[in-house]
């Protein structure tokens, strides 16, 4: 006798298992960053444009792997993803006048190679700079254990060739 005619029918069982289905075959394999889009300004997303073209092929030798949505405002490297955002909103600790003052042990003003940055660590270890001093802001996210003084040495020389000193709208 086939033990399988006689089990009770559960009201779970078939939807469970196409669910689980479904679930596997929505799951990525691929590790593909992804970025929320910001959205600035005219002039800020004609300048960040401008800065995708400019963008360097790799950064802390790492290679150029944009994050989805795919977005002419964002870019990223290597992974775990370096992952660039032009036209965000300034950050408010760049106006904190503790952070001007040193006070903030987790956000420091500074500069590298021209640029002008805030730096503030995260509480995951993670490192987001914006840049300061330019017609739009630039953030950058590095990961936990990257080198972020080279990041920025990659990046320096495009921020300067795409967005002009002054201040962001």
């Amino acid at each position: 006798m086939n033990s399988f005619r006689h089990r009770p029918h559960t009201a779970f069982g078939l939807p469970a298992l196409v669910l689980l289905i479904t679930a596997a075959g929505c799951s990525s394999a691929d590790d593909s960053a992804s970025a929320a889009v910001p959205s600035p300004g005219t002039k800020a997303t004609e300048l960040c444009r401008k800065l995708d073209k400019a963008l360097p092929a790799e950064v802390d030798g790492e290679s150029r792997e944009d994050p989805e949505p795919a977005s002419a405002l964002t870019a990223g490297w290597g992974n775990p993803a370096i992952i660039l955002r032009c036209g965000v909103v300034r950050p408010p600790k760049m106006i904190d006048p503790k952070v001007a003052e040193g006070g903030d042990p987790d956000a420091v003003a500074g500069g590298v190679n021209g640029v002008d940055w805030l730096m503030e660590k995260q509480d995951d270890g993670v490192y987001r700079f914006t840049s300061a001093n330019r017609e739009a802001y630039v953030e950058v996210t590095v990961p936990k254990g990257v080198d972020t003084s080279s990041v920025l040495i990659d990046l320096a020389p495009s921020v300067k060739k795409a967005i002009p000193k002054g201040i962001a709208d």
